[in-house]
């Protein structure tokens, strides 16, 4: 027929090796956008973002490995206000001098702290475990529920220098939200950097969180159990 159309009489638009630029092209930029991701995911968990096991810096250098692993001091001799507050307590310089009046009075390292308490002037402590406003942390629930200091803060008692443990992100919350069993402790050992369990710890666990009135994990997992 005169005039009639035929689809093989059309010239080609685009030249064949196109459609290998496109997947080419599509698989480059699905490539990136997962190496993106990945590289995203492990920043967040980075020491960059978290600063896990980085050593913050304090006005005085005061070391755990010291107090706490060498000498056996107490944690609540400092943290004076952990079992009955949901703020652990940063020291007072009074609680420092009970000791250092007697102990390297003259040491130059202590001058600050001596200097605090001539003056009256509080140390200035550069927060270590430092949460975000908008998340609700009790210490004293903690404490009356079996979770032992090391749980959170790890072996303080072999820190030269104190660094976070770990991260606090909201995953990391949650896992222990999830099975607190896994972490709970009598309450007398709370305070005990290497306690250990004389029993299976889930049988252990279980026994506890019933015990102590721990809320089963729907409760522990809700939202405004951290955010209120």
């Amino acid at each position: 027929m005169t005039g009639a159309f035929h689809s093989d009489s059309m010239p080609q638009i685009f030249h064949p090796s196109t459609n290998t630029i496109s997947r080419v092209s599509i698989a480059g930029v699905l490539a990136v956008v997962a190496l993106a991701g990945a590289v995203g995911g492990s920043l967040v968990d980075s020491t960059y973002l978290t600063s896990v096991r980085v050593p913050q810096v304090q006005p005085v250098p005061f070391s755990h490995e010291h107090h706490v692993g060498g000498l056996g001091i107490d944690c609540r001799y400092c943290h004076t206000t952990v079992e009955t507050s949901s703020f652990a307590g940063v020291p007072a310089t009074e609680i420092c001098m009970n000791c250092h009046k007697q102990i390297w009075s003259r040491s130059a390292m202590l001058e600050p702290v001596r200097a605090s308490f001539r003056t009256g002037e509080p140390l200035r402590w550069n927060r270590v475990y430092d949460l975000a406003g908008f998340v609700y942390f009790d210490h004293s629930i903690h404490v009356h529920k079996g979770v032992g200091c090391v749980t959170c803060h790890g072996r303080v008692d072999t820190m030269p220098l104190l660094w976070r443990a770990n991260t606090l992100q909201m995953g990391w919350c949650l896992d222990c939200h999830r099975e607190p069993w896994r972490h709970l402790r009598p309450r007398e050992a709370v305070f005990s950097m290497d306690w250990q369990p004389d029993e299976d710890q889930e049988t252990l666990g279980h026994r506890l969180a019933k015990e102590y009135g721990v809320m089963d994990a729907r409760e522990l997992t809700s939202c405004w159990t951290c955010h209120r």
